[in-house]
């Protein structure tokens, strides 16, 4: 038994145990023969057990998870979301690895947080115009989701099936910030802004007079400008370049345990100090990318961005008269705070007002230099903005849209919470095979098996089923190396909670030694999914996992220990696999590998899949399109093709000497039942 369970296993794997370093963390999984280019994106997961709403268990499990591309949760490309360093960008032009800022919920509020962008991607899907109370236009598919002030809601749908879920109405408002500010244009009088506000507040400029022997006079013009920030210190060297007022950059101060590194520019000619002097003059007249420029420079200067509040503080009056000015120019709320210091100096705060809405404002108006000063972490999304939703129009034609998937979930889209793409609604048909490339990317939940731990270890836990891969097959070829799932079955069986298992994967019979103690204790059931016998059609519809014998074989050695094992015949896909032979083959082969039980179902294309299937069919068996179209105007085939296939399989199960579920002494377990993200082509 054991030398059996090893051979059938070992050429699987396909992959050395690796070690594997904070996430998230990139591999090539070239080893592999699923997937055989996949990527491996570690994550970490905050709840690994999640509770299922509107299916006979409760309780699922997945270990791995693979991106949607082709996903029809998107947003027009032109549509700026929030970067990790404050500004913002069309979501067209991120790409994978960009910080952003996400958000999670921390007590009665959801908090911004700084997250990474894992993939990008496009697709052409219907779209929508949603119009906010403040004007802010956002244009995403009608499956896209947003966060309002009832949680997320589609922006289309319907109170009644087959549509019916959670949608927006005019009554709902977005959470939110509000719409991004146009970043400033960085033309001749803003860069001399920058200059002024930079200079004036932490440079130093002027003439030493001093006598020196054999010289008429001993003056000696100087220019100095030293800042720990490298950034604000590169952007006023190119600015003042671009002024033809070259500077040497040099060390001021090294750094210590204690202080920061200090660099410098400077420059020592009569000729260039003069031109410092003429550029940082005020202006008579102030314009307004001269007043975004200096509020830009002044803040790197002397501005603080400390425990969620913009501040600017100086002891020069006419500087901070201009901050007021400027300030005011823009509508930016503020006021003055007057601090002693020891040295008998009053130091002067300028603090801007209004929470959150207006520091971004602020942020995004005058765009700063220094990056770490635009940090909005942590800060709490409760404004009082006006993000009702006033229209949602049909735009009448497929547009280009995109999406990304992100470690938290979300992104902030022109200012409000927008949703990202999660697992395809299938693990069967798409996520393996070379539609779409789905399977190119998995995300790891590095940590599961120790936050499942924790989850089943409450009181409150009661140890009901738990089904394990009910969206992307829980023996990835990532298993091989990280061993997640074995070591999920390990706590669930510490734990004394029954586990129903859905998987294509050969690979599950490395584990036959837990499913065996489990069957004996809280209970296992293993099912396998097999469309079809045929080994060209096979490897057509499905040619990135193991052949179907190699699956069947697998499910002998299982039912041979023990394990309770069954045969999902799905999907049955209309003139491909629905032939009474096929069909046939698969119900006797089934009874002879030793399963004891065996359900079927036809194909269904849900809003994921159906695009992505019909370029199969273009691709492989285009004569069929005018039959598919016939077919599925909706997501179902007729329920007279159901029906038929559901009768045929029944006469199948019937001559084969299958049984009831319950009849089958190995098989004790009630039915497996599936998600509808599972079962999207079933």
């Amino acid at each position: 038994m054991e030398a059996r369970t090893t051979d059938l296993f070992k050429d699987l794997e396909g992959m050395e145990p690796q070690k594997h370093s904070l996430s998230p963390r990139l591999f090539q999984a070239s080893g592999a023969r699923v997937t055989p280019h996949a990527e491996w994106v570690e994550i970490q997961t905050k709840s690994v057990l999640n509770r299922v709403q509107g299916m006979p268990f409760k309780w699922s499990i997945n270990p791995y998870r693979g991106c949607q591309h082709q996903c029809v949760f998107c947003i027009a490309p032109e549509t700026r979301i929030l970067m990790a360093d404050g500004t913002h960008k069309p979501i067209g032009e991120v790409r994978s690895g960009d910080g952003i800022y996400g958000t999670v919920r921390q007590g009665a509020y959801r908090h911004f947080v700084k997250t990474q962008v894992l993939t990008q991607w496009e697709t052409r899907k219907p779209a929508y115009q949603i119009t906010l109370e403040d004007e802010t236009r956002l244009i995403a598919s009608g499956d896209h989701r947003f966060l309002t002030e009832r949680g997320w809601k589609f922006v289309t749908g319907t109170e009644h099936r087959p549509n019916q879920r959670p949608f927006l109405t005019t009554n709902n408002k977005l959470m939110g910030v509000g719409a991004f500010c146009a970043p400033p244009e960085k033309n001749s009088d803003y860069r001399r802004g920058y200059l002024a506000g930079l200079i004036r507040g932490d440079g130093s400029l002027g003439v030493y007079r001093r006598n020196r022997l054999g010289r008429r006079h001993g003056d000696t013009y100087h220019f100095r400008l030293a800042m720990t920030d490298l950034d604000a210190l590169q952007r006023a060297e190119r600015y003042l370049r671009d002024f033809e007022v070259p500077t040497h950059a040099f060390v001021f101060a090294e750094g210590n345990l204690r202080h920061r590194k200090i660099h410098a520019i400077r420059t020592s000619s009569r000729e260039l100090e003069a031109a410092v002097h003429y550029l940082i003059e005020w202006p008579v007249s102030l314009s307004a990318d001269w007043c975004k420029g200096f509020l830009a420079g002044i803040f790197d200067a002397e501005g603080s961005h400390n425990d969620h509040t913009i501040r600017v503080a100086n002891t020069d009056p006419s500087i901070l008269d201009y901050v007021c000015r400027t300030m005011g120019i823009f509508g930016f709320d503020h006021v003055r705070e007057h601090r002693p210091k020891s040295s008998g100096k009053t130091v002067t705060n300028v603090r801007l007002l209004g929470g959150l809405r207006e520091r971004l404002r602020f942020l995004h108006t005058v765009d700063p230099g220094i990056s770490r000063k635009c940090n909005v972490a942590g800060a709490a999304l409760k404004t009082a903005v006006p993000l009702r939703v006033a229209a949602i129009e049909p735009l009448g034609a497929k547009l280009p849209l995109v999406d990304i998937t992100t470690g938290t979930g979300d992104f902030i889209a022109d200012g409000v919470v927008s949703h990202n793409c999660y697992a395809r609604r299938t693990h069967w048909f798409l996520d393996q095979d070379g539609v779409n490339n789905w399977g190119s990317r998995i995300f790891v939940k590095v940590n599961a098996p120790e936050v499942l731990r924790r989850e089943l270890a409450q009181p409150s836990w009661t140890r009901e089923e738990v089904h394990l891969g009910t969206a992307t097959d829980p023996y990835q070829p990532a298993e091989g190396s990280y061993r997640i799932s074995r070591q999920i079955l390990e706590v669930l069986l510490a734990a004394r909670t029954p586990v129903d298992i859905v998987t294509r994967s050969t690979m599950v019979v490395r584990d036959v030694d837990l499913l065996t103690r489990m069957t004996a204790g809280p209970g296992a059931m293993v099912c396998f999914s097999i469309a079809t016998m045929d080994a060209a059609v096979a490897r057509e519809i499905e040619p990135d996992v193991p052949p179907p014998l190699r699956r069947l074989e697998a499910l002998r050695v299982l039912a041979q220990a023990g394990v309770p094992v069954a045969v999902l015949l799905a999907p049955v896909i209309p003139g491909i696999t629905d032939d009474p032979k096929n069909l046939a083959a698969v119900v006797t082969a089934a009874r002879d590998y030793g399963a004891s039980s065996l359900w079927t179902n036809a194909l269904h294309l849900g809003d994921v899949t159906r695009e992505a299937f019909f370029q199969y069919l273009e691709r492989r068996r285009p004569k069929l399109i005018p039959e598919y179209e016939r077919m599925y105007r909706g997501k179902y085939a007729p329920s007279e093709y159901r029906r038929r296939i559901q009768e045929v399989v029944a006469v199948l199960k019937s001559r084969s000497g299958f049984g009831a579920p319950s009849d089958h002494p190995r098989n004790r377990r009630p039915k497996p039942r599936l998600l509808p993200e599972q079962l999207s082509l079933l």
